[in-house]
């Protein structure tokens, strides 16, 4: 029984640590939305995605709502988004998206990670080309419709590809297309339980467990950072 204890304690910390982590940055995006385009969520569709990327967090009511207001704020801060890249051991391709409202600060931090961790920064523009930028959302099926008949309603909006797996709809397209098909779901009645840009690796490598295991450390400090919004890499 003390084992057991020990066990869910560690389990409920590990898991605070990462809301401790993960909530300051999803209030980060939505601030920055909110300063951007106003703090209408029905008016800003940047902001509405943030706060529903949030929401699928379970990042509570009064934190979404205090992100929002610190954006109209007299002392907020000015948060710069942007991304660095690198080789991370064994050859690895890491792509870091950073909000930074201090870039000598972060590109500091994020050098010194690399370095303490067997790899290294390359010039911003290096891997652009091995990594695909995508529109990615997820829902699941209303009961009144079909993937079929989803697809042919999403292809006009920029629809590249759509899976399926067990109960979860994962829908891509261009970047470009993020707007045009988070209208068409809207249009269709459809809720994205989660709506994001990723970088999606155009060659996938594939790693021994011994070299994951040096790779997710140096992950795992570039995730912890603050600055950090996103990390992505070319593991298979």
């Amino acid at each position: 029984m003390g084992r057991a204890f020990e066990y869910r304690r560690a389990s409920k910390e590990k898991r605070w640590d990462k809301m401790s982590k993960l909530f300051p940055k999803l209030a980060k995006t939505i601030t920055m939305a909110a300063k951007e385009g106003g703090s209408d969520p029905d008016m800003n569709a940047k902001l509405r995605t943030a706060i529903l990327n949030a929401k699928a967090q379970n990042m509570p009511k009064d934190n979404i709502e205090a992100a929002i207001k610190r954006a109209s704020g007299k002392d907020s801060a000015a948060y710069e988004e942007i991304c660095y890249e690198g080789k991370g051991p064994h050859g690895v391709l890491v792509f870091v998206e950073c909000a930074t409202d201090n870039n000598t600060r972060t590109v500091a931090n994020v050098k010194a990670y690399f370095g303490k961790n067997g790899g290294t920064m390359v010039p911003t523009g290096s891997l652009e080309f091995m990594f695909s930028r995508k529109a990615v959302f997820e829902f699941e099926i209303p009961e009144d419709k079909s993937l079929e008949d989803i697809e042919f309603e999403l292809i006009e909006a920029g629809l590249e590809e759509i899976e399926k797996y067990d109960d979860t709809v994962f829908v891509y397209g261009d970047y470009t297309n993020f707007g045009s098909l988070s209208h068409a779901l809207d249009n269709l009645g459809i809720e994205a339980s989660k709506a994001t840009l990723k970088r999606i690796p155009l060659n996938q490598v594939e790693f021994t467990d011994e070299q994951l295991a040096d790779i997710e450390k140096l992950i795992d400090r570039l995730e912890d950072d603050d600055d950090v919004q996103a990390v992505y890499t070319n593991i298979a």
